[in-house]
């Protein structure tokens, strides 16, 4: 079995070895990028949903960053949101800001009922610039 290359964004290795799982992985030429929530730096949920998915994309930017990778690198999207029907447009509008202009990543939006306490959660597929890509 193959060593898997990990990517951690500073000040956040701790959680993630407390949950037992990696926040990105470069395999191939991409970067999988597990699901980033609104959390603080320690752990717990943003109380406002708005300000989740605010800290979500900058938990985002923090592992995208620590692979060498940006916003315009992002080629597939999954976000996941607790009752996106009353959400969808509130919590979206503040994602929309981090994508740039067209061609926007494909995006897949998933309506679930529970996250562990928070309300929205987003998962990428970026590709890793040609210098990084292992």
């Amino acid at each position: 079995m193959s060593t898997r290359d990990v990517v951690f964004p500073a000040g956040r290795q701790a959680l993630y070895e407390k949950n037992r799982y990696s926040p990105a992985i470069r395999s191939n030429g991409f970067l999988f990028v597990s699901g980033q929530v609104g959390s603080r730096p320690d752990g717990s949920p943003e109380p406002e949903p708005t300000a989740q998915v605010r800290r979500a994309f900058e938990n985002l930017n923090a592992v995208l960053e620590a692979a060498g990778c940006t916003f315009k690198d992002v080629v597939d999207v999954t976000v996941f949101m607790v009752d996106p029907e009353t959400h969808f447009e509130q919590l979206w509008s503040e994602g929309l800001k981090h994508w740039g202009e067209a061609p926007y990543p494909t995006l897949t939006g998933i309506g679930v009922t529970w996250l562990y306490g928070f309300q929205f959660e987003i998962k990428v597929i970026a590709k890793l610039p040609e210098t990084s890509a292992a």
